[in-house]
């Protein structure tokens, strides 16, 4: 796949005029610069923490909030924290690392060639039912079970694969990365969130469920509508691409080579490694307890498999993960920026002020209105706290009180949670879209072109389906 490119005299680029957004390292360093600064201005301050009996999770007292010495963060203490970040974010670093080399050891086998070669001439002239079929697969499997980390190692086959099929890299975006926060945050049975807050919220685990599946239904139809309106767009003409002026390197698959491209019983055999790779990862998330480092193990390792069963030798394998590896740096780069904001969150203790911060009106709005603010409370909240079940431990112990004092059904409360916590993911600089975006090799900037209006329609979507919850008496049947 090294020498493979889109011919791109067809592309005319043009001009930039206007504001363009800062890449996406200049704008995680205006963050991690700006919390920096709010060390000194927010009181420091802690919720004592206690291990909630029904899930052996520490969890905050609501009651316990307390004022604590101040630790504000010094000049030289915010590259000490970028350092702290990185180390912080290892695991997650190499299993993009892992991953990554274990999908382009397969592309260097040409199985990949192969395969689309073969998907093209099936779907020839019906090429658009590929982003559907992929966005609910994609959707499904965060709803269910919490996939998203090991969907990074997918993320650049898919944007070969839309690239190749006359779309471009967002298109391959939208149908992975996007695909599978949208259903992440449509959780129907997702372990990682709903399962977490309603254990938190004393609910009968994943209650509400046909709930959710509209909520699920509802969301990955918007996504699948927004992604076909703009990919009918850049197959009419490329020029309406967003990252028309952007090159993607081995991420790019040239359709008339494609063509040309063997697909040996080999090839399939390499396929239906990649295939059980994934499917031994999902099985041990499942049953073994396995998480981020096994799934790097399992990708390294299968990525060494499929060399030598291809014949590779010692030094060309080497060479590969050295290649593998330089072309994730920057994915890889936004992990370690991401998580140091969190670390100074942590180290200067004002991550609780700002949840206490945030509770305090809530307690005397009228109880629909209470509803929308958690939901906004949720929203900002995850800039913050990016984790999913660390934002449960941290804010469902302090929602549910208020929810029972408000008259608000808990079951409203977590899915406020649930919703707030999970599509701003897709939005905020330090979630799991920077990254997707960086393996992607699309600028954030271009990204926000594309999702920005969507995520407006989401959040009204958001805001009604909150307000219909509350009506419906959602949780009490």
């Amino acid at each position: 796949m090294g020498g493979l490119k889109v011919p791109k005299d067809s592309r005319t680029k043009k001009k930039k005029r206007g504001f363009e957004l800062p890449h996406t390292f200049v704008i995680l360093f205006i963050i991690i610069i700006a919390v920096s600064i709010l060390t000194y201005i927010i009181p420091a301050g802690q919720f004592d923490r206690v291990t909630n009996p029904s899930t052996g999770m520490e969890c905050v007292d609501a009651n316990s909030y307390h004022r604590v010495e101040q630790a504000p963060v010094g000049f030289f203490e915010i590259f000490l924290s970028i350092q702290k970040g990185f180390v912080d974010a290892g695991s997650i670093i190499f299993l993009i690392f892992f991953a990554y080399f274990c999908i382009f050891t397969v592309v260097k086998t040409g199985a990949l060639h192969g395969a689309i070669n073969k998907l093209m001439t099936k779907v020839n002239g019906r090429e658009k039912i590929i982003i559907p079929l992929f966005m609910i697969i994609f959707g499904l499997a965060g709803s269910t079970y919490g996939e998203m980390d090991t969907v990074y190692g997918l993320i650049p086959i898919f944007v070969g694969l839309a690239i190749a099929l006359g779309y471009d890299a967002m298109v391959g975006l939208a149908m992975t990365g996007m695909a599978v926060a949208i259903g992440f945050a449509s959780a129907t049975t997702n372990p990682f969130t709903i399962g977490i807050a309603q254990s938190i919220a004393g609910l009968p685990i994943f209650s509400g469920l046909l709930f959710r599946w509209v909520v699920f239904i509802i969301f990955m139809g918007v996504g699948i509508w927004w992604t076909l309106r703009y990919s009918k767009k850049v197959k009419s003409d490329y020029n309406n691409s967003y990252v028309k002026d952007i090159d993607f390197g081995t991420l790019e698959l040239d359709k008339g080579e494609l063509k040309n491209a063997d697909y040996t019983i080999k090839h399939r055999i390499i396929l239906i490694m990649l295939f059980v790779t994934i499917g031994f990862i999902v099985f041990g998330s499942l049953k073994l307890s396995w998480y981020i480092d096994e799934m790097s193990a399992m990708f390294l390792l299968s990525g060494i498999i499929i060399s030598i069963f291809w014949g590779f030798k010692p030094n060309q394998i080497a060479d590969n993960f050295i290649q593998a590896c330089s072309e994730m740096v920057i994915g890889a780069m936004v992990v370690g920026l991401s998580r140091t904001i969190l670390i100074i969150l942590q180290n200067s203790q004002i991550i609780d002020t700002i949840i206490y911060s945030l509770y305090l009106p809530l307690r005397n709005m009228p109880k629909w209105l209470a509803a929308e603010g958690m939901l906004i409370f949720q929203n900002i909240l995850n800039l913050f706290i990016p984790s999913g079940s660390g934002q449960a431990t941290a804010v469902m112990p302090i929602m549910i009180p208020l929810a029972d004092m408000l008259g608000i059904n808990r079951q409203v409360a977590v899915l406020a949670y649930q919703f707030g916590d999970g599509y701003s993911n897709l939005f905020w600089p330090n979630g799991c879209i920077a990254i997707m975006a960086s393996i992607a090799k699309v600028p954030l900037g271009k990204w926000y072109k594309f999702f920005l209006p969507l995520f407006g329609i989401m959040f009204i979507l958001e805001s009604a389906l909150l307000l219909i919850a509350m009506f419906i008496g959602y949780g009490s049947f």
